[in-house]
């Protein structure tokens, strides 16, 4: 089944960033060099190889404007492309489709190069349990659609936002005076439901965690050889998570260390774009 996101969350972010570029006048230049009646058709093609995804961000960009144009989606979000690969045939009025195209491609070569960053660290740790999952690092605005542009691809989501789950970070245990009196007032200060997790960047920290009973540690910037032991002093009673500076090429030794996550906030918040071009077909 192609992945997809509900019309209800693509449509307000595409049609904010179509206001952004139309500004006050419309399309200057289209409207002034096009001819109203003109049609064309156009090519939506891979500069580069990588992973598709954000495709109901671009189609959604297009018939905005008109919906006269026509799309017709060759690779679906989540497939691999190769350099000169065809993603999709855009055709229609003319004039729509030159206004509306760098807006697409503005979603669909962010999302897609989000998608393939992400895959490149799922295959890099394939074969170990470790999921690779994603982090509140994420563009203002953009976060439903990045965190959906890492689950294309083999990803998964942490939590979306600061209302979904608790996350006891460092500045939390320095205010509340400790460990076990954040986890106490977290505890107390939540429903039934909702999760707890305690970042930790020492062995003690995590000694004191487990005795609280948390669902989730944070190992924060620990090797892969503290890593081991970390996750041999949990032993299964909570779900153990590693941060800080992971790349396709240090990410197989910390997944083989036997965490559960491996939790990565470039891919959303500085990851390069995928080279996607408009070509005109006639």
């Amino acid at each position: 089944m192609t992945p997809s996101l509900p019309a209800i969350i693509v449509e307000p972010s595409v049609r904010a960033a179509l206001l952004e570029d139309l500004g006050r006048a419309g399309d200057l230049t289209t409207g002034a060099v096009v001819p109203e009646h003109a049609r064309t058709d156009t090519a939506l093609v891979a500069r580069q190889a990588g992973v598709v995804a954000g495709l109901d961000y671009a189609v959604t960009a297009f018939r905005l404007i008109d919906p006269a144009i026509e799309v017709v989606v060759e690779r679906a979000d989540g497939s691999r492309v190769a350099p000169g690969d065809l993603i999709a045939v855009i055709r229609g009025p003319a004039r729509g489709i030159l206004t509306a195209e760098r807006t697409a491609l503005n979603f669909l070569c962010h999302l897609s190069g989000v998608a393939s960053a992400t895959r490149g660290i799922v295959d890099a740790i394939a074969g170990s349990k470790a999921q690779v999952v994603c982090t509140r690092k994420t563009m203002p605005g953009l976060r439903a659609a990045q965190k959906y542009a890492v689950r294309v691809c083999g990803g998964c989501n942490h939590r979306f936002g600061l209302d979904d789950a608790v996350l006891i970070k460092d500045n939390h245990v320095a205010i509340a005076g400790g460990v076990a009196t954040a986890v106490a007032r977290a505890r107390a200060g939540v429903g039934h439901l909702v999760k707890i997790e305690l970042e930790v960047d020492t062995f003690e920290q995590l000694e004191v965690g487990m005795t609280l009973g948390v669902d989730a540690v944070l190992l924060d910037n620990m090797d892969p050889a503290m890593l081991r032991q970390a996750v041999e002093i949990v032993g299964g009673r909570a779900i153990t998570e590693a941060s800080g500076r992971i790349r396709p090429d240090s990410a197989p030794a910390i997944a083989a260390s036997g965490v559960d996550l491996l939790s990565v906030g470039w891919l959303t918040h500085s990851v390069a774009v995928l080279d996607i071009g408009l070509d005109h077909l006639g």
